[in-house]
């Protein structure tokens, strides 16, 4: 079918910072954008250090291919009726280039048969390196057989719409295989510059096809809701609606770096099993021994046929290397994948998972305060990850926005705006009341919800629990500053005050601190903020000094025999209420783009300062956003330590280029009685930080608690 007009831009409307252009030329100068959760800025610097990583992509930009790839000359596009439904497969898209020479990504396409007649229908977009060809039964059949069977299909695949039950409702779908992955032929780059701008140029696309109605619209989860935000950021030309599900909207700070730490467990898993085992050029070969993801089953060949190995490799970037090589926002690997929220203008539904609390739902919070988009709603679920959004009362909220916004079909109010009259709340949000049986359908249906009017929400009450000697947390400040511990050495070291509560660094055990609910239960939702003083001594053994503190701090539910209350996590796994994560030699606060919900952070090498002997550095260590109610009887826990916590699951912190042992071991002292402004480091909190400001000087758990 023709295309309904033809765009002759190579550039996107918008121009968010990107140094690996197109072209793969670095500018002069990078876009630094700073993003914190209600405040975006943007300054200039210039760039002075190339990565490993843009290295590789100036290297290879002439990218090793079995053959040459032209637009259009080796694309085997075929068209059937399937399942109710026309399904183009292989479809080239072109993307234009600065220098002429363009590229392509290709595509499925799902439309209803009367596009054959001329009908055009609305077009919901997906772009990713999942493999639009594997099918959602082979990548995880375990979770494909919990899912509603209207969401079931031989053509349904992971965490995208599912076609059948979306063209039944008017909708065409398209599914994108990113460059380098899939059927799509180039260099591999997830997450990057390069990944944006072609997303963008298949947006437009789509938007001018015979069968659009001209309106685009974003939908799917993980990885297809974190695409959302940087392409959106673009305005490409069609777009009307976007739902980001369970998705970061920071490469750094929701996803690789928390707190400035390496989280390498989970992008060595994800690199390996569900990117290299989808290259584009990778040989149909046996499954590796795994259990889920594109290499569960070999893989559809390339159109263009095979890659050796090494050509593979120089074929792609790998966030398992990059992220080791790179620590600092101001490197040019991360600084690439910076861009502002602020450029979103698109209608958003913002959809974030309490049970997310090492990847995503920070970003679905903080691209929702950051985006400019005037129409724009937060809801907060529970549940897996995989499952929410094909369930029947989700997938409801979906189609109700999606026709709202790109059918001007409006059941709920969306169109009025936010919390109009007739319209809906800009915030909905489940609540963690009871002990369900985490990872259940039916516990985490039995959460209630509630609405708002705003994020925080406007009846939250920061209320205090000072940290003391002995483990509790504490309302009383006085209280709290006179207790001792009792504990006379840890590993031989003697604490120079009773007031202190030491542990191993790199590799010892946790402390705790506690405080029992009494009266009535309380409902915690919002930001958690936690201050800690902090100094280090020698190690005991060798007098090796430490120059470095990882902090790992979890906020733990016990119920009133002393167990853990448990709640659903990412992948069905036992998780806490929420983390926090802070390395102290990048604690340096920017005071003028802090808010009360979050202490900001540039992560600027130039910014970095180790710690030294006598001196206490007080820290403020930024908790993800949660939700729980804790009853009376009930017991509220923060585990600080050196290491990964009980909770985390995959997500963990231990890349030995990272997590240098030489810098860590020593003691870590939390100091919970008074301290002499004049000999605290201050630098690492911020004046915003509710209740404490610069003043207080104090380690303290500052907690949201919603007034009825």
């Amino acid at each position: 079918m023709p295309d309904r007009a033809s765009h002759s831009r190579s550039e996107p409307h918008s121009t968010p910072q990107r140094l690996a252009r197109e072209a793969y030329k670095p500018p002069t100068t990078a876009k630094l954008v700073f993003q914190s959760f209600q405040s975006f800025s943007t300054a200039r610097s210039k760039t002075t250090i190339m990565s490993q990583a843009g290295a590789r992509i100036l290297a290879h930009r002439a990218a090793h291919l079995p053959c040459a790839v032209t637009p259009g000359a080796n694309a085997i596009k075929t068209t059937r009726e399937v399942l109710g439904l026309i399904q183009d497969k292989n479809v080239d898209i072109v993307i234009p280039r600065l220098e002429g020479k363009n590229d392509v990504c290709r595509c499925d396409v799902y439309r209803p048969k009367d596009t054959e007649d001329g009908k055009t229908y609305p077009v919901l977009i997906t772009a990713g390196p999942y493999g639009k060809d594997i099918a959602y039964s082979e990548f995880y059949p375990e979770s494909f057989a919990e899912l509603p069977d209207e969401q079931k299909s031989e053509l349904s695949a992971w965490e995208v719409p599912e076609p059948t039950f979306w063209t039944r409702h008017g909708f065409v779908v398209v599914r994108v295989d990113e460059q380098g992955t899939g059927q799509s032929p180039g260099f591999l780059d997830t997450m990057s510059d390069q990944t944006a701008n072609n997303f963008f140029h298949c947006i437009e696309w789509a938007a001018s096809q015979s069968w659009s109605s001209g309106k685009v619209g974003l939908l799917g989860i993980s990885y297809y809701a974190g695409s959302q935000w940087r392409v959106a950021a673009r305005k490409p030309k069609g777009l009307a609606a976007m739902i980001p599900w369970e998705g970061m909207s920071d490469y750094y700070r929701d996803r690789v770096r928390k707190g400035g730490i390496y989280g390498d467990g989970f992008v060595t898993m994800w690199q390996n099993y569900q990117i290299n085992s989808n290259q584009y050029g990778r040989a149909a070969a046996p499954p590796p021994k795994k259990t889920w993801g594109p290499g569960r089953n070999a893989k559809v060949p390339s159109i263009e046929g095979v890659l050796t190995p090494e050509q593979l490799k120089e074929n792609r970037t790998d966030q398992t290397v990059d992220n080791a090589e790179n620590f600092f926002l101001d490197q040019d690997y991360y600084a690439s994948r910076e861009f502002d929220l602020s450029d979103i203008e698109t209608p958003l539904l913002s959809v974030g998972n309490w049970g997310g609390i090492a990847l995503h739902l920070r970003g679905n919070v903080a691209g929702y305060l950051g985006a400019g988009s005037k129409m724009k709603w937060l809801w907060l679920i529970t549940g897996r990850h995989d499952l929410p959004f094909y369930l029947p009362e989700r997938v409801a909220l979906q189609l109700s926005f999606l026709n709202a916004f790109l059918r001007d079909q409006d059941d709920r109010g969306w169109l009025k705006g936010p919390n109009a009259e007739g319209g809906v709340p800009a915030v909905s949000y489940v609540v963690r009341k009871g002990s369900p049986k985490f990872n259940t359908i039916e516990g985490d249906r039995s959460f209630p919800e509630k609405i708002a009017s705003s994020w925080p929400l406007p009846n939250t009450k920061y209320t205090p629990f000072f940290l003391s000697a002995d483990h509790q947390l504490k309302t009383d400040r006085q209280a709290a500053a006179v207790a001792t511990n009792g504990v006379t050495s840890i590993d031989g070291h003697q604490p120079s005050s009773p007031e202190q509560v030491a542990y191993r660094g790199f590799d010892g055990e946790s402390v705790k601190f506690e405080h029992k609910v009494e009266g009535s239960e309380i409902e915690i939702t919002g930001h958690p903020h936690l201050r800690l003083l902090m100094s280090v001594a020698a190690d005991p053994n060798t007098g090796s000094v430490p120059s470095e503190i990882d902090i790992f701090a979890t906020l733990r539910h016990l119920d009133a025999a002393g167990s853990e209350v448990f709640y659903t996590g990412t992948a069905g796994d036992p998780c806490p209420i929420v983390k926090g994560w802070l390395r102290a030699s990048v604690r340096k606060v920017d005071q003028a783009k802090s808010t009360e919900l979050v202490p900001y952070r540039n992560y600027l090498s130039s910014e970095v300062a180790p710690l030294k002997l006598d001196t206490v550095y007080a820290l403020d260590v930024e908790m993800w956003p949660t939700n729980v109610v804790i009853p009376a009887g009930h017991t509220l826990q923060l585990e600080v330590g050196p290491q990964d916590q009980q909770g985390g699951g995959v997500f963990t912190h231990t890349h030995p280029q990272d997590r240098v042992r030489a810098k860590l071991v020593g003691i870590n002292s939390i100091h919970t009685g008074s301290a002499d402004a004049a000999k605290v480091d201050t630098i690492g909190i911020s004046a915003k930080t509710p209740l404490l400001g610069n003043d207080v000087l104090a380690s303290c758990l500052v907690l949201p608690i919603i007034q009825p």
